[in-house]
Parts: C-alpha cells; structure tokens; sequence
C-alpha cells in the first residue's frame, strides 16, 4: 500500500470510530433503559417466569440435566465471580505492566474496577430482590437487577479479548479471540439464570451495560490521545 493510501484509509478509518463509538455505546445504553423501565413496571414477569420455569424438570428445586452438567454449569458461572474477575484482571494488568504497556493496563483496571463499582450501585438503586420462583443452587448475597456476573463478565473478558485480538496479525485469530471472549460472557450469564438466582432479564441488562461500560473506557482511552493496544 502506498503511503499516499495509506494515509486516505487512516484519515477514513479515525472518521468512523466516534460513529462506531457512540452507537457501541448508546444503543446497548437504550436496551438497557428499556429493560430496566419494562422491569419496573413488571412488564417483564411473564418472560422471566416462563424461562426460569422451562429450565425446571418439574421441580423447582431441580434443573434440567444430569447432576454432572449442574456442577459444570457452577463452575461457569464461577467464572464470572468478582474474586475470579478481580484476579485474572490484576494477574492480566501486571503482565501488561511488566511489558510496559501503561495504558493497555491503566485501561483494563479501569474498565474492570469502574464497572465493578457502576454495577453495585445499580444494584442498590434498583433493588429488585433475587427471583422466589425457583431454588437457589448457589447462594447469594446482594440484589438481582442487573446480573453483575453477566456485566463484568462482559467488561473484563470483552475488554481482555480485544487486548489480545490487537495483539494478532492474522484475521483469523482476531474473529477466534474474540468470538471465544463474546461466547465465554454469554455462558456466564445463561448459567445465574440456570442456576435460579437471576431473572432473565437481570442478566440481559447486564450483558447491555456491560458492552456499553467497555465501549465507553475504550471511546475515553482513544480520546485522551491513549494507545493502549499492545502492538505486534
């Protein structure tokens, strides 16, 4: 590529991120909204009940599946547990650090951290109580709406993949990590669902905050004039 066009594709390349910026945030924003004003006015019970009763084989108190799948279905949504997140974002921040990579790192605490913060917040703003419809096969502890597994699953592990996707060269690898990351957020959130300790939608607000919270620290980084991408 000439350096002529090089420079024409950079040029059109910094006029569409703002745009892909705003509707990565502001559209999730939006569903979230919805969800949250649906929910408040109970809009949403029918949908939630129908679901979490169709992941019961009858009983309340046992879910669809053989005991093997319940225990692997905890251990997923263990993944999405703030001391799970906690660490692999300090483990992931210092790796970064020692590379020397400061805003790569000072991007992922803040992503992580901020959103941990955000989504407590919400959690006593809103306090919609933990769903009675089923048993509980984990026990917990804070309010229902929204799942924070889900929305800082969704901030960390997005946030972690797209690290890693910058990092690659080849198209391929890019689509693996990040459809692994994407996947990964989505599990987490089906299983506080299976497990009977989030409503359904709980858990679609928070993937929509999520999504939203990671594009805002990515759209802050980039206007503060950060390179935070590790670079291959």
């Amino acid at each position: 590529m000439k350096v002529s066009d090089r420079k024409t594709w950079l040029s059109r390349i910094s006029e569409i991120v703002p745009i892909a910026a705003l509707l990565g945030v502001g559209l999730p924003l939006l569903l979230f909204a919805h969800i949250a004003e649906e929910v408040g006015e109970g809009e949403t019970r029918g949908f939630d009940q129908a679901l979490m009763l169709a992941l019961r084989a009858g009983d309340p108190a046992d879910p669809i599946g053989p005991r093997w799948f319940e225990a692997a279905v905890v251990d997923v949504s263990a993944l999405g547990g703030l001391a799970v997140l906690a660490l692999v974002t300090l483990f992931a921040a210092g790796y970064l650090l020692v590379l020397k990579k400061w805003g790569a790192a000072g991007l992922l605490l803040a992503a992580t951290f901020g959103g941990a913060t955000l989504s407590e917040g919400l959690k006593l703003g809103f306090a919609r109580p933990r769903p009675d419809l089923v048993a509980h096969i984990v026990e917990t502890t804070s309010m229902s709406f929204p799942s924070g597994h889900a929305m800082l699953s969704a901030v960390t592990y997005l946030t972690l993949g797209a690290l890693m996707a910058r990092a690659q060269e080849r198209q391929r690898v890019k689509t693996y990590i990040l459809s692994a990351a994407i996947l990964l957020t989505l599990l987490i959130g089906a299983s506080r669902v299976y497990l009977g300790v989030h409503w359904p939608t709980d858990v679609l607000a928070g993937w929509c905050l999520g999504a939203a919270w990671a594009m805002l620290c990515w759209a802050v980084a980039a206007r503060l004039g950060q390179a935070p991408l590790p670079q291959s």
